[in-house]
C-alpha cells in the first residue's frame, strides 16, 4: 500500500454507486496507476451506533469460524478481512478469472472529507440520511473497473456492461423448515420478499423477475428473466456505457421501465447495437441472455449458493451452538416441538456446527453478490482477441465479453439472528398478501355470479 490518495486527488473520483456498507467511485483522471479503476470506500452510520473506535476485525466467534484461514484471522481490520475472504474463499469457489480481490490503497482524512462533499448531491437522499463516508478509514479498496475492458475505451469501440443481482437461485428443501413456512418449498425467496418490500413501501410494484428462470439453463427462461429484469429493474439490473450509467439506478431502486425510459435507453444503444430504432433494446437483451446461457456462469454461482443446505431455519441452531447461548428459537417454539425437530442439530459436535454456519455465510455472500457482464464489439476480422466472443445473429455482430462477480464481502456472523427474523417477516408478509388476493378473488367471483 505504498500509494496514498490526498485531498488534491478527490476531484478525479466520481460517484458510481453504493450499497449498504460501501461507496463506489470511478477514476476520471490521467494517472496510469488508476485509469480503468474504481475504489470502494467504507461508510459509517449517522445514527450514532458507530463509536469513534473502529470495530474489531473479527469477533471471538468469527475467529473460531475462520480459524483455518490465517490470512483472515490475522487481518487487523474489517476491510482487510473482507479482502482476504474474497481472495481465499470466494475466488477459489467461483473461479479466479471471475473474481478480483483488489488491493488496499492508503488515503488521507482530507481525501475522504473532500469525496464526501463532492458526491453527496449524487447520492440517493435516503442513503445520505442513513450513512456518510467513514473518514476514520486509512485505506480504500482499489479494484479494476469491470464495466470497462482492460484498455478502457482507447481502442475506439464503446464498452457496454450490465450489472445483475441474481439473488438466490434455488428452492430450499431442508427438513428443518417449519410446517408453518412450507410455502418456502414452492416459492422463491426473491418473490416472497417482494411482498414485504411492497408493504414497507420500498417498491411501488412487485417485480416480474424470478431467479429460478435465470438459473434454469433454459435459453427461453433465461431470456424471460432478462426481459423481466429490464421491465422492473429495481436495484437488480443496471447498464453502463463506457462506465457511465444509462439504465437503472445508482444506490437506490429504479422505477418500472416506462415508454420514456425505454426510448432513452433505445437511443443510448445506437452506437453499440446495429438495427432500426425500436429493435436495438430487444437485440441487446437477447445478447445478455445468450451470453448467460452460453457461459454457464449461473451454474457456478448456484453451486456456491447451495452450500446452504439447511436453510436459516436449520443454520440458526448451529449458530447458537457456536456462541454457547440458549437457543431463543427453540425457546419460542416450545420445548416439546423444539426437542422433536431440532434436538439432532443441538447434539452435533462443535466442528460440525462451525461448518454449517461457515457454509451458510459463504452461501449468503453468493446469494447477495452481483454479476457484471461487459461487451465490446469485435472489429472486423479480429479473431485474435483474448476474450470470449458472442455472435448476435439478429444484428450480425460479434462481441467480446467478460464476466466478473462483484460485491463478495463477508457478512458479520452476528447477523444470523437478523436473517432468521427477516425470514419470518418475508414468509408472513407473502402469506398475508396471498390470503388478501384470495379473498379479493372470491369477492370478485361472487360479484360476477350475482350479476347473473
Amino acid at each position: 500500500m505504498e500509494d496514498i490518495l490526498e485531498q488534491k486527488d478527490a476531484a478525479d473520483w466520481v460517484y458510481r454507486g453504493e450499497g449498504g456498507a460501501n461507496l463506489v467511485l470511478a477514476y476520471t483522471g490521467s494517472s496510469p496507476a488508476y485509469i480503468g479503476k474504481v475504489i470502494r470506500i467504507r461508510k459509517a452510520l449517522r445514527n450514532g451506533s458507530l463509536t469513534a473506535k473502529r470495530p474489531a476485525a473479527l469477533t471471538m466467534h468469527e475467529r473460531r469460524l475462520w480459524k483455518d484461514l490465517e490470512d483472515i484471522v490475522s487481518s487487523p481490520n474489517r476491510e482487510l478481512v473482507s479482502q482476504m475472504f474474497v481472495r481465499n474463499v470466494m475466488s477459489p469457489l467461483l473461479g479466479s478469472k471471475y473474481v478480483d480481490a483488489g488491493r488496499r490503497v492508503l488515503v488521507s482524512r482530507q481525501f475522504l472529507e473532500s469525496v464526501e462533499k463532492n458526491v453527496i448531491c449524487q447520492r440517493p437522499v435516503w442513503r445520505v440520511d442513513a450513512a456518510k463516508v467513514d473518514t476514520s478509514s486509512d485505506s480504500v479498496l482499489l479494484l479494476s473497473d469491470h464495466s470497462l475492458f482492460s484498455h478502457g475505451i482507447c481502442e475506439g469501440e464503446p464498452c457496454i456492461s450490465v450489472e445483475i443481482k441474481p439473488k438466490c437461485g434455488f428452492i430450499p428443501v431442508s427438513k428443518f423448515i417449519d410446517e408453518g413456512k412450507a410455502i418456502k418449498r414452492s416459492i422463491t425467496r426473491f418473490r416472497m420478499h417482494q411482498a414485504l418490500k411492497l408493504h414497507q413501501e420500498e417498491i411501488l410494484e412487485c417485480s416480474k423477475y424470478d431467479p429460478i428462470d435465470l438459473f434454469s439453463q433454459s435459453k427461453d427462461r433465461i431470456h424471460k428473466a432478462i426481459m423481466d429484469l429490464f421491465t422492473t429493474p429495481q436495484n437488480n439490473f443496471r447498464v453502463f456505457l463506457n462506465g457511465s450509467l444509462i439504465f437503472g439506478a445508482l444506490g437506490g431502486t429504479a422505477s418500472t421501465t416506462n415508454f420514456k425510459i425505454g426510448e432513452a435507453f433505445e437511443d443510448a444503444l445506437k452506437d453499440v447495437i446495429l438495427g432500426d430504432h425500436g429493435l436495438r433494446t430487444r437485440s441487446f437483451l437477447q445478447l445478455i441472455a445468450e451470453t448467460v446461457y452460453k457461459s454457464g456462469i449461473m451454474s457456478r454461482l448456484l453451486e456456491v449458493q447451495k452450500l446452504d443446505t439447511l436453510d436459516i431455519e436449520g443454520a440458526i441452531h448451529a449458530y447458537y451452538n457456536i456462541i454457547s447461548e440458549p437457543c431463543t428459537v427453540c425457546r419460542e417454539l416450545g420445548e416439546e416441538k423444539a426437542l422433536d425437530r431440532y434436538k439432532s442439530l443441538h447434539s452435533v459436535p462443535l466442528d460440525e456446527s462451525l461448518k454449517i454456519v461457515r457454509d451458510f455465510q459463504i452461501a449468503t455472500t453468493a446469494k447477495d453478490c452481483s454479476l457484471l457482464i461487459s461487451f465490446r464489439r469485435r472489429k472486423d476480422g479480429n479473431s485474435g482477441s483474448s476474450y470470449n466472443s458472442m455472435y448476435l445473429e439478429s444484428t450480425n455482430q460479434t462481441f467480446d465479453y467478460k464476466i466478473s462477480f462483484i460485491d463478495l464481502d463477508l457478512k458479520p456472523v452476528k447477523k444470523m439472528e437478523a436473517y432468521y427474523e427477516l425470514d419470518n417477516k418475508i414468509v408472513s408478509s407473502y402469506t398475508k398478501m396471498m390470503e388478501a388476493e384470495e379473498r379479493e378473488g372470491k369477492v370478485t367471483s361472487m360479484e360476477v355470479y350475482n350479476a347473473f
